[in-house]
């Protein structure tokens, strides 16, 4: 396993973690490809915030072995990411859409 398909697995598990918060939540959902899109920059946001204490690829890479709770830690942190870049997504845009209609 090399750091770019950690990297690779960690930008899908945000993206599902997007599309089943907007599946389970309709109110936040923006369709498949917001959703996916969201998914995407909230993974790498968070997956980099969290870089810095441990949990990214190379970490979890140290010494030519896998560290498996990091690698299961660095996922849950991406699905987290994915699914809360959503809903802040989303409340951003109704506080917008509000503020316009005040207008």
């Amino acid at each position: 396993m090399t750091a770019t398909l950690i990297s690779l697995i960690s930008i899908l598990v945000g993206i599902i973690g997007a599309n089943s918060t907007g599946f389970i939540f309709k109110k936040y959902s923006f369709g498949s490809v917001g959703n996916t899109i969201a998914g995407v920059f909230g993974s790498i946001l968070f997956v980099k915030s969290f870089g810095r204490l441990g949990l990214s690829a190379f970490s979890i890479l140290q010494n030519g072995t896998v560290h498996n709770w990091l690698l299961i830690l660095h996922c849950c942190v991406s699905f987290l990411g994915g699914s809360i870049a959503l809903i802040l997504i989303s409340k951003l845009k109704h506080k917008i859409n509000h503020h316009n209609e005040k207008r």
